[in-house]
This record gives C-alpha cells, sequence and structure tokens, in this order.
C-alpha cells in the first residue's frame, strides 16, 4: 500500500498514517464497548450489534453484506501480495502471470486448511507469524534509521492536497480489517474482557510500525523505485543489510501478508453463521463440524469466491471496493453507537468497559466524519471516471467503478435478504441467538 500511495501524494504517505490514525482509534471504540456486552461471546460482530441496536435485520444484513465483499476483495488481494513476496524470497521475482496466480491460489488453499483444522490451529499459526514479523521490522527498521537520506523526502506532497485526499482510502486498507477480531468472539476465552483492551494497544502499536516503516522506506530509496517493486520492503532491506538479514526481512513481509490472510479468511464464515440462525442466509452456511468445531461450509463458500477474484484479474478493483464497503460500514457501525443509549438502553447499560459517555459520543462522531470523508473521497474519483468513459470503455479497459460493484453487490444482496424473510416466514422460526431487548 505504501508504494502505491506514492504514486498520489509522494513521501507524506509517511503523514498519511498517522492522519488515518485517530480515525481509526475512534472507530473502535464502538467495537470496544460492543464486544465488553454480552454480544460480544457472539461471533456476529457488526451483523450483531447493528441488529440488535436498531431491532430488526435489514440495516444490519446491508452492512453485513458490505463487510463480505470487502473481506473477499481483500483476500484476492492479500493472496496475490502473498505470491509477489513469496517468490521474491525464494529468488524467483521473475516468474510469469501464471506462476503467481498459481502460487497464490495454493496460499488461500493452505490458509483455507487451517482453518478447516479449528480455531486452535489459526491461533497458534497466528502468534508464530506474528512472531517472526514484528523480528523482521526489528532487522529492517533500526538500522534503516541510519540509512535515510533526507533529500529523498523532497518534495513532501508531490500532488499537492487533492493527491494527499487521494491516498488515503488505500492507505486506510492497510489498516482495514482491525475489527475482524470481533468475530473470535465466543471462540476466545473471556471474550467480553478481553477483546475490548486488544483495540487501544495493538493499532497505537501499528500506528507506530507503519510510520516507522514507512520513513525507512521513503528515505533510503527512491520513490520511484518503490513504486515500480513488486515487493519494495525487499529491495529497501537489501540497500543497507547484509544477504541474510535482507532475506529475513523478505521472509517478515512474507509473514505481514500471510498474518493477513490468516484473519481475512476468519470473518465472512463466523458472519456466515449468525445470518444463518436469524434466518437470513441457508442453514447450511451456518453449519459447524462436530468434529472441528468450524464452519467448514461456509470456509469453503469464501475460498471459492475469492479464488475466482483472484483469477479475474481485478485486483485494483478488488482492492478498492474493500476499502469503499468496509468504510461504509465502519460508517453504519458507528451510527448505530451514537444512537445505541436511546435504541437500546438495556444493552448500553450491560458493557462493562469504562469509557466515559462524552467520550463514546466524540468518538462516534469523529469515526464517522471521518469515514464520511473517505467515502466521499472515492465516490468522487468514480464520477470522474464515469464522466471520461462510457460503460463499454470502461469494461475494456477493465476499470469499473466500486460504485457500479457496490450496487450489483448490493442488488444480489437484497433478492438474497427477501428471499431468506420469505423462507424464514415460511418454514419454523430461525433460532435468534438473543432476544434485542434482553442481549
Amino acid at each position: 500500500m505504501t508504494s502505491q500511495a506514492w504514486l498520489l501524494t509522494g513521501p507524506s504517505v509517511i503523514l498519511g498514517y498517522l492522519v488515518l490514525s485517530p480515525a481509526i482509534l475512534a472507530t473502535s471504540v464502538a467495537y470496544s464497548f460492543y464486544l465488553s456486552t454480552p454480544l460480544g461471546r457472539d461471533p456476529g460482530g457488526e451483523y450483531t450489534h447493528i441488529s440488535r441496536t436498531f431491532g430488526g435485520r435489514g440495516l444490519a444484513f446491508v452492512g453485513v453484506w458490505l463487510k463480505a465483499i470487502s473481506y473477499l476483495g481483500a483476500l484476492a488481494f492479500l493472496a496475490q501480495a502473498f505470491a509477489d513476496y513469496l517468490l521474491e524470497l525464494i529468488g524467483a521475482g521473475g516468474a510469469g502471470a501464471g506462476a503467481r496466480q498459481a502460487v497464490a491460489l495454493a496460499g488461500l488453499a493452505f490458509f483455507f486448511g487451517i482453518h478447516v483444522l479449528g480455531i486452535r490451529w489459526f491461533g497458534r499459526i497466528q502468534v508464530a507469524m506474528c512472531a517472526v514479523l514484528g523480528l523482521s521490522i526489528v532487522v529492517l527498521v533500526v538500522p534503516g534509521l541510519f540509512a535515510i537520506r533526507p533529500e529523498n523526502y523532497r518534495p513532501f506532497f508531490t500532488h499537492g492536497i487533492s493527491g494527499f485526499a487521494a491516498a488515503l482510502p488505500p492507505l486506510f486498507f492497510a489498516y482495514a480489517g482491525f475489527e475482524s477480531l470481533a468475530q473470535a468472539a465466543g471462540e476466545v476465552k473471556d471474550s467480553t474482557r478481553r477483546l475490548p483492551a486488544v483495540f487501544l494497544r495493538g493499532i497505537v502499536a501499528t500506528t507506530v510500525v507503519y510510520l516507522l516503516m514507512s520513513a525507512v522506506a521513503f528515505g533510503t530509496l527512491p520513490g520511484e523505485r518503490l513504486g515500480r517493486s513488486a515487493a519494495p520492503m525487499a529491495e529497501v532491506g537489501a540497500v543497507y543489510l547484509p544477504v541474510g538479514a535482507a532475506w529475513f526481512v523478505t521472509l517478515g513481509a512474507v509473514m505481514a501478508v500471510t498474518t493477513s490472510l490468516n484473519v481475512t479468511m476468519l470473518a465472512p464464515s463466523r458472519v456466515g453463521i449468525m445470518l444463518a440462525r436469524d434466518g437470513l442466509a441457508p442453514s447450511w452456511l451456518g453449519a459447524i463440524a462436530p468434529r472441528t468445531g468450524t464452519p467448514v461450509l461456509g470456509l469453503g463458500l469464501t475460498l471459492a469466491v475469492s479464488a475466482l477474484l483472484l483469477l479475474s484479474g481485478q485486483l485494483a478493483l478488488a482492492l478498492n471496493i474493500a476499502v469503499f464497503a468496509l468504510v461504509l460500514l465502519y460508517l453504519l457501525h458507528s451510527l448505530a453507537f451514537l444512537l445505541l443509549p436511546r435504541l437500546n438502553p438495556a444493552l448500553f447499560r450491560q458493557a462493562t468497559v469504562a469509557i466515559p459517555l462524552p467520550l463514546q459520543r466524540i468518538a462516534a462522531v469523529v469515526s464517522i466524519l471521518s469515514m464520511g470523508a473517505i467515502v466521499a473521497v472515492q465516490v468522487a474519483d468514480d464520477v470522474r471516471t464515469l464522466r471520461a468513459f462510457d460503460f463499454g470503455e470502461r469494461l475494456a479497459r477493465r476499470s469499473l467503478t466500486t460504485l457500479e460493484l457496490c450496487l450489483l453487490w448490493s442488488a444480489v444482496g437484497a433478492v438474497l435478504y427477501l428471499f431468506g424473510r420469505r423462507q424464514a416466514r415460511g418454514g419454523a422460526p430461525a433460532p435468534a441467538v438473543e432476544d434485542q431487548k434482553e442481549a
């Protein structure tokens, strides 16, 4: 993301990470609060939070439907990034597109297998990969701080304020997905106490890491070179590190992608469990395999759709729609949080996390305004594309806009929602997790 954003704004990418951090922190307050209530024992995340706040399922379904496309798009994008770095790691960086797709598909299949085995294996491999990643960041950043050349930071803003604003959505992808922790609710010991505490520390630590890594990257290599590289951090490490250490940094970059792949594979299937329980999805989507305790069919559907997106070659579009859909979801979730004390006071009083009410409201408003601004930037860019090219031209250029894909995805979701509700009314009522007034 760092190298792609440089094309839009130059070294001011460093500032972009800092600007986005308060918006992410404000958005995380809502998740911490909801997870400290009894809803923190269910894996539905935003769907459960929104539906139990508003007392209905329609708006919550819209949110979770956006989350599904965002995570599926992110999986395809991350799988391709995994292939790029892994091939660089083994000295096959010049491999063709077919080989890269094969490696990307193998990465998706590997993590599908891990998740099928069970949540414990997901946790164990995540901890191991994070340990390697953390050590590699230290190896990259500490010596890199002494290799910075200040002239590489000039000019700091290459395309003015408009370029800086355009760089924020792709940079946002680096933070996006922090809320996937909510999908582990019910599979974590003492989840209502442990999960809320993770958000603040995790996001602050992530911001520091992004600032240091981007400062080292742009300070040691010209941005043009980083922008052309499929594995930019590997090239940065090769400038000032001995061969073995540079190879280890590349391994760390692989771990950075695989830790994201692992978590992104988790979320859609857990949302499917809650949708099935509420009668908004086929019951098989929420089926839990007795032997492993995992939603194997839901995981299989996640694998299939993300693989199709990968094979389509529309990875840039997959990234854009992932960011667009997730930002809309964050906005909707923060709105629910702002209205929670009035719409569901019983649930509001059950929260155990100590966040003063004024701080809750400030966080919700900051999140809503920040997410709205990012949406506005993406919509403005899509409008320019719609004006410049007709539908046939956009199709030929593989440049369909995020708005078009979101409208298509929303139409499919509306059909499925109506079908699910009709099916639920025609048969036995689906077992709800908790009545919204007793949540």
